[in-house]
């Protein structure tokens, strides 16, 4: 008997450029690199153990440093990864930068993120064309998949979103955010936020703009998502 094929996921996100202070201090931060591959050296936090900063990043260093746009997906039937990469890049030759807010950390949903410091419409907006553009790549979310998610407290129109989309947080409900921790208590949360505003001060001066999409892959269930392909806009 032949064995079913391991269900591998890709995902659309946004990514930092690779030469900036940013990115480079939010791989350190996650203790991974997800497009070279290395383990950099973690950032000295006072009081705080490499074991620790391991601790409170094992599930966002799995998907590595990224805000999403699409969220990971199974290819649907008749679809297949040579199309996938060919539709990102010619979806982005067609597209602007699209210049972000000044970015902060801040608490989101339990966990601690960078997140914009005012609205941004052009993002919310590019986040939602790439829901509906890639959808067409979307295999349909296994009947598991959503009894978890549903199982999360959704609102009824995050549960809405979930069965047209795949996923919950999405159109109104997305808010672009850069992961920076896993689910913390709320005391932990308040004792680590300055410490990472402060960590992150230097890399957040530089203005911050979405200048193109980047392609994850996870080869299989649990591993690690590593950064396939970076697709520049009107490239």
């Amino acid at each position: 008997m032949t064995s079913a094929p391991v269900p591998e996921r890709f995902a659309i996100y946004y990514v930092p450029g690779a030469a900036t202070a940013l990115w480079q201090l939010g791989c350190r931060w996650l203790g991974r690199d997800p497009e070279g591959g290395s383990v950099p050296p973690r950032p000295v936090l006072p009081g705080l153990t490499d074991a620790d900063l391991a601790g409170l990043t094992v599930a966002a260093r799995r998907y590595g440093f990224h805000a999403t746009l699409k969220a990971p997906f199974v290819l649907a039937p008749g679809r297949d990864r040579t199309e996938l990469e060919r539709s990102i890049a010619d979806y982005c030759r067609r597209r602007l930068r699209v210049q972000l807010p000044q970015l902060k950390v801040a608490a989101l949903d339990g966990f601690l993120a960078l997140v914009p410091s005012a609205p941004c419409d052009e993002a919310d907006s590019l986040a939602a064309d790439c829901v509906r553009h890639f959808d067409i790549f979307r295999a349909p979310p296994a009947p598991a998949e959503l009894a978890r998610r549903r199982a999360a407290g959704l609102t009824p129109r995050q549960v809405e979103l979930l069965e047209v989309w795949g996923y919950p947080y999405v159109m109104e409900a997305f808010r672009l955010h850069l992961t920076l921790t896993d689910r913390l208590p709320a005391d932990r949360r308040a004792a680590l936020e300055p410490a990472l505003t402060a960590l992150f001060r230097d890399a957040l001066a530089a203005p911050a703009a979405v200048d193109g999409l980047a392609l994850f892959h996870e080869a299989a269930p649990g591993e690690a998502f590593n950064l396939v392909r970076r697709y520049y806009f009107g490239a």
